[in-house]
């Protein structure tokens, strides 16, 4: 049991640091424009913020939406008393959070690869890239697929994978607009407090991926607080001291979104009554990142072989 308990928490703390290298980055750039005294009380407050209140509620929340039934009291009794009459029409509504949790990561994970500029890992990624086009139409056949599939079973499982691709659209949106917002943030004139608020909307945008992807891990809602806590407080350490070190691993990225999209594939199928062992989500998740990893240092050896020619 502590084993399976410390297996889970590793991978979960594992999945938000590397699915929130973007974020860390773009944090990284604005705090260098920023006085002293505002990177201290972001990194102190912000950290509060993104740990306590971003990633402490929005496991509440997704819950809570996937049981509206449920009342916010009867929620925190289920995450920290097992009510059995609870715990069983959760269970009940698991499904519907699985699915709706899926649709979510698997469209940003096709977005990142036929729409985003990207370090190509490989040959297939610049291919589809080239494809963009063709992004919103195999969306669309998904999703009506998923839904036609989900009707004839549930149809509230239906109405779970459209809002799983409603909160997809409403997201990435805001996600494209931050790289020309960051560029206004760079500009003289704009306050701290502004950019301060800025990069706590935007880490509030970019957490809902990595708590989303948690339940694919596991439903223990203290666990994911444990986990997510753990990763988000590591990528607050890597903005401060070691985000330069990191941007250099030009493939990490790519290890971040192959994981969501597995995830969001195992969290569909699961929806649907397949079964995977705890084990799986961790492991992929470790597997691909040491994999993107080393191409990273593959590519940094052969930069810096080319240089000393």
């Amino acid at each position: 049991m502590i084993w399976q308990f410390i297996i889970v928490v590793f991978g979960l703390a594992l999945f938000e640091i590397i699915s929130s290298v973007d974020n860390a980055i773009i944090n990284a750039h604005v705090l260098e424009t920023m006085p002293d005294k505002f990177r201290k009380i972001f990194l102190f407050w912000g950290i509060l913020f993104a740990v306590f209140v971003v990633r402490g509620l929005l496991p509440f929340a997704i819950i809570w939406i996937s049981n509206p039934k449920l009342s916010i009291i009867e929620v925190f009794t289920f995450v920290f008393s097992k009510n059995s009459d609870i715990s069983h029409y959760v269970a009940q509504s698991t499904p519907l959070l699985l699915l709706g949790g899926g649709i979510y990561l698997f469209l940003v994970f096709l977005a990142w690869l036929f729409l985003e500029e990207k370090n190509y890992a490989f040959l297939v990624e610049n291919f589809l890239h080239r494809q963009s086009v063709w992004f919103y139409a195999l969306s669309s056949f998904t999703i009506t697929a998923i839904i036609y599939f989900s009707i004839r079973i549930n149809p509230l499982l239906a109405l779970a994978a459209s809002i799983g691709a409603t909160a997809f659209f409403i997201t990435d949106g805001f996600k494209k607009n931050s790289e020309e917002k960051e560029k206004e943030l760079m500009k003289p004139g704009i306050s701290a407090w502004s950019k301060i608020l800025y990069l706590e909307i935007l880490d509030a945008s970019f957490s809902i991926d990595g708590v989303i992807g948690a339940f694919a891990f596991t439903m223990s809602v203290p666990l994911i607080l444990l986990g997510n806590g753990l990763g988000a407080f590591v990528v607050r350490e890597f903005t401060v001291k070691g985000i330069k070190v990191i941007a250099k691993f030009a493939y990490l990225k790519n290890g971040a979104m192959y994981s969501i999209g597995f995830l969001g594939g195992v969290m569909i199928l699961e929806s649907f009554g397949k079964e995977f062992p705890f084990w799986l989500a961790p492991l992929n998740t470790l597997i691909l990142l040491l994999f993107f990893l080393g191409l990273s240092y593959k590519q940094l050896r052969s930069v810096a072989q080319a240089t000393k020619k």
